[in-house]
């Protein structure tokens, strides 16, 4: 901003402020103590007796969400203080990065002392989680508000955007601190989706298609299917952080196709957390060369999250086997899939979480016109604004029979538990998906921004349009290093529900913000369907409500914080 009337394109600035990362390490430890504060107050607040009540955390549930969205930033500053110390080490802590780093750390200190935006119409402020004044005080510490004020400056967001213009052919805006396995995998994932998935995505959505066979047979081959099957059970044995580097880069290329492999990790974790040794060796093998492809079978019309109250039933009969009778309902990539793990409830005594099973329900796939030929077994196609390549249905069992000996761990009741050991690989899985979404977006607008000319200037001139470039390069690398450190902490045997919980919320978020920002630098183009950003607008929003609704993800992780 030009000041005593000084022509602001004759000012000078310093984008860099100095001793970056000396001032990004000593503003952690005050956010986390304000946390702290945060934490002990709400837990007042919600507990009874020595237990967080339900009833008391939903009526706070504002606070509570925020105290989840606070809880989120300051672990997501954490990890790109982690990144920022390893780069430096490693001597690649480049001007790009620097920027990166500053610029994020300027703008989410300023949000956890001004509002943290949860959605686009709802700021939670740290006096709505009952702090006052007193309890903030140490976010008025010189390194904070050094950061806050200056970390997310013009000239640090321009200088950004200059070098994102000089690096363009960079797969990445910046490091991503993996190492060379990982990027390898990376380069090889991003080719493919160059060649073979972004120059028809487009046309996939626009005419509502199923993704082809020849490139699911492609990702057969490549192993996607079995990337973190053991060895020994025919997989390639690799790390939860392959998995999300593969759908990093296939969501980049469309969303459909980073999803795909997205079935086959839910149900080996599945079969791996809760299977016989039997079921691994019958379906893991399978599963992993892509001669089966499995689908999830949870929700029904009237559930929604609550998948305890589910009604679908699986009745035992004189055989052994057991006959399915309900509704389901968002049921992705039904139709082509051989098995489903299904949860039904094979208690009829019970109404909640205790008296459900999984199954492994095998059905034989579908053609067009017939896309449900198995005895027992309906189906019908839910029209949608995005996420089509797999399509989603509705579907209905009366009297579909499945074997007694695909009840998933040989024992009643399990179903739900063994779900929820799958949570935190599906989060981090989606995680990495909207990171993918939110890369396609920024790809997408930048090139446009690059391309289209307005009052004789590129857009990407005018200091809005490169701002929203530069804060898309930003938080894509802020959700990137919380989704690789759920992925770290799921490698190496650790708890990691909260950090994937934390990486899909922020992740979500994240790639709705970059496609929404993306469109309006198209401006009326991005309206018109022929326009990629469209097609990337509708995938991003199913972020933040599948896997868990955003409300449910950060009701979630305010449980797991007060516990």
């Amino acid at each position: 901003m030009a000041h005593d009337g000084q022509d602001p394109t004759t000012m000078t600035q310093t984008a860099l402020l100095p001793d970056l990362l000396t001032l990004t390490s000593g503003a952690i430890a005050p956010v986390e103590a304000v946390l702290e504060t945060a934490k002990a107050k709400l837990r007042d607040l919600v507990s009874e007796g020595d237990r967080v009540s339900g009833a008391a955390l939903e009526a706070n549930q504002t606070a509570a969400h925020g105290l989840s969205w606070l809880a989120t930033y300051v672990e997501a500053l954490r990890q790109m203080q982690a990144w920022a110390t390893r780069l430096q080490e490693q001597g690649r802590f480049g001007e790009v990065e620097t920027l990166i780093h500053q610029i994020a750390f300027g703008e989410y200190l300023a949000q956890i002392r001004g509002g943290i935006p949860m959605s686009q119409g709802e700021i939670v402020r740290l006096n709505d989680l009952g702090l006052s004044a007193a309890d903030c005080a140490g976010l008025d510490s010189d390194a904070i508000t050094t950061l806050a004020t200056g970390g997310n400056s013009p000239a640090a967001r321009r200088r950004l955007v200059e070098l994102m213009q000089e690096r363009a052919a960079e797969t990445t805006v910046g490091a991503t601190g993996l190492d060379e396995e990982l990027e390898m995998i990376r380069d090889q994932f991003r080719r493919f989706a160059v060649e073979k998935v972004e120059p028809f995505a487009h046309d996939w959505h626009l005419k509502d298609e199923l993704i082809p066979m020849e490139i699911i047979d492609d990702l057969a081959e490549m192993g996607v299917f079995g990337l973190t099957i053991p060895e020994n059970l025919g997989g390639l044995g690799l790390s939860k952080a392959s998995m999300v580097v593969v759908s990093e880069e296939l969501s980049r290329g469309y969303i459909g196709v980073g999803s795909l492999g997205t079935r086959s990790e839910i149900a080996a974790e599945l079969i791996l957390a809760g299977g016989t040794d039997a079921q691994k060796e019958q379906w893991l093998p399978k599963i992993a060369s892509g001669e089966i492809l499995p689908t999830a079978v949870f929700t029904e019309p009237n559930t929604g999250s609550d998948l305890g109250s589910l009604r679908t039933r699986a009745i035992k009969d004189e055989n052994g086997d057991y006959v399915v009778t309900g509704n389901k309902t968002w049921i992705t990539h039904a139709a082509r899939a051989n098995v489903m793990t299904l949860l039904a409830r094979t208690d009829p005594d019970t109404s909640n979480y205790k008296g459900l099973s999984m199954f492994l329900a095998e059905k034989t796939p579908g053609t067009e016109d017939t896309p449900f030929p198995t005895e027992g077994m309906t189906g019908g196609e839910i029209e949608v604004l995005g996420y089509r390549g797999m399509k989603e249905y509705e579907l209905g069992f009366d009297g579909f029979k499945v074997k007694g000996e695909n009840l998933l761990g040989q024992e009643e009741g399990k179903g739900f538990k063994q779900l929820m050991e799958t949570f935190e690989s599906a989060r981090i899985q989606t995680a990495a998906r909207a990171i993918g979404v939110a890369q396609s977006a920024l790809d997408i607008a930048m090139q446009y921004a690059q391309d289209r000319k307005q009052f004789g200037k590129s857009l990407i001139a005018f200091p809005r349009v490169a701002d929203k470039l530069a804060m898309m390069a930003v938080e894509i690398m802020v959700a990137r290093q919380l989704t690789y450190f759920s992925a770290w902490q799921k490698d190496h045997g650790k708890r990691c529900d909260l950090e994937a919980g934390m990486a899909k919320l922020l992740g979500a978020r994240v790639a709705w913000a970059a496609a929404d920002n993306g469109l309006q630098i198209h401006g009326g183009n991005g309206f018109a369907l022929e326009y990629k950003i469209s097609r990337v607008l509708c995938d991003a929003r199913i972020l933040n409500i599948f896997e868990g609704a955003a409300e449910i993800q950060a009701q979630v992780i305010a449980r797991r914080l007060l516990e």
